[in-house]
This record gives C-alpha cells, structure tokens and sequence, in this order.
C-alpha cells in the first residue's frame, strides 16, 4: 500500500515516539513496514502422481506498526514575537491571511499562513507564529507547539513593540526571545532573522528607534521600522525579505504547487 502525503510531514512510531522519517521533499519515499511474504500455492505441489494437490503454505505475515503523523508548517518566511508584538497585524497587511486580531495578548492561537505576492511570479509564504512567551523552549504557553513550526522557514521577521515608554524592556524582549529560540534549538537561533519595530503610527515608536537604533543594529544590521496600520516601511521591508529569500533555493509555496501538480499527472 502506497500513501501519499504532503511534504513537511514527520512520520513517528506511536509507541515509542521515534522519529522514523522527515519527508521533506516531493518523491520523497519510505517503507514504514515490510509486507509479507506470500506462501506456495497447491499448484507448485503438482506432480504427475499428484495432479490436483490440496496442499498449500499459508506464507508469514508483514509487519504491523502504528504511525503517528505531524505536519509541520512549510513557510519562507516565519513571524515571530512576544504576544501583542503586531504580527497578525503585519501578515493581515501583506497578505490575504485575515487572523484574529484585538488589542490583547493571545489573540492568535493557531498559526497562521498567508502568501504573498510582491509582482508577476514572485511571492513567498508567511507564518504568523502566536505569540511565543518566556520558557516557551519549555512548552509554556504551549511553547512547543509553536516553535516548531518556524523549524522549516528559511527567514524569520522578529517583532518587537516599540511603543513601549520603557527602552530597556524593548532590548530586554529582544535578548528573552533571542535566549528562547537558541533554547529551543540553536539551528533555529542561526536562521537568518530580519529585526521589525513596529507601530510607527505611534509618536512614541518614532522615538524610542531615533534613541535605539544604534544599539539594535548592533544586535542585528538588518532592522526596519514600519507601520500596519499606515503602511509605512512595509514596501521596503517586503524587498529586503525577497532579498534574503533569493540567495535560497525555490519557495516552499513552488515546491508544494510541483508536488500536487505531478501527483495529477
């Protein structure tokens, strides 16, 4: 028996939990139990003494295992932040995605997915990530659940509040979360990251930046203030993302549209 599954599917054993198979790529194949093998039937006890034997062999049975099926979010591009950083916000603006959003913490409980397209044949996959809090590398506020889903993104936007009155806790949110995803796994704390302040709108946004910029730059090169609600900084955000995806090789999105396409075929 053959199934076919999505790539970004994990294939577990349900007993012991181990990891049997990442199927991360199109084509991708794996045999999770062996079939068995068939006994002789009576024809092959033929003989000219016996020309109609009822004896046969009943073969061997194959394997039986029971899987455990997780899909993992395959997205370019991963929104992270503390809760009421503005991500729903953001992915809402520069895509079709329509999350939840109210001003306080938690809104969004799910991640969510939303494309987005830049011009004729460009566009990549963004992930809202819900709000990750501190000692989520533990599974606090189901911490476990929602890191693992920005695993597989190649670029993460890292949101922070800036209209916050008090600066030391801008930096100080920047180093919590920094500590948890290198908590969670270091391979996810190299991902290359994108620093976003956001809610420009707001007069005290304009100047914790004007006073921090020089400090975040340290922390990250790559920083950008911007504004969902009026748009500001967006435009040249969104380039510089495609910028950072275009040294990687071909969107998630592309490789989920080939594998469904060959599928028909």
């Amino acid at each position: 028996m053959v199934i076919c599954l999505p790539p970004g599917t994990l294939v577990k054993d349900a007993n012991s939990g181990e990891l049997l198979v990442d199927l991360k790529q199109s084509h991708q194949q794996f045999t999770s139990a062996g079939g068995g093998n068939g006994g002789r039937g009576n024809l092959r006890f033929k003989s000219s003494i016996q020309r109609a034997p009822r004896r046969f062999e009943t073969g061997w049975p194959g394997e039986k295992r029971t899987l455990f099926l997780e899909l993992k979010l395959l997205a370019d591009v991963g929104i992270i932040g503390f809760p009421n950083a503005g991500k729903s916000t953001l992915i809402s603006k520069i895509s079709n995605a329509r999350p939840k959003i109210a001003d306080y913490p938690f809104t969004t409980l799910v991640p969510n997915l939303g494309v987005v397209r830049l011009e004729e044949g460009t566009s990549f996959v963004a992930a809202d990530i819900p709000g990750i809090i501190e000692g989520a590398h533990e599974g606090k506020g189901l911490g476990h659940q929602f890191l693992k889903h920005i695993e597989r993104t190649r670029l993460l936007l890292h949101l922070i509040d800036f209209s916050d009155p008090d600066r030391e806790s801008i930096l100080n949110r920047y180093h919590k979360l920094q500590a948890e995803l290198k908590s969670f796994s270091p391979a996810l704390s190299q991902k290359p990251q994108i620093l976003v302040a956001t809610k420009a709108d707001d007069p005290q946004s304009q100047k914790n930046f004007h006073d921090l910029s020089a400090s975040m730059v340290k922390l990250n090169p790559v920083v950008f203030l911007i504004s969902s609600l009026t748009g500001e900084g967006i435009q040249n955000l969104l380039w510089k993302i495609k910028e950072g995806l275009s040294k990687e090789g071909p969107s998630e999105e592309k490789q989920i549209t080939r594998f469904y396409r060959e599928q028909e075929i």
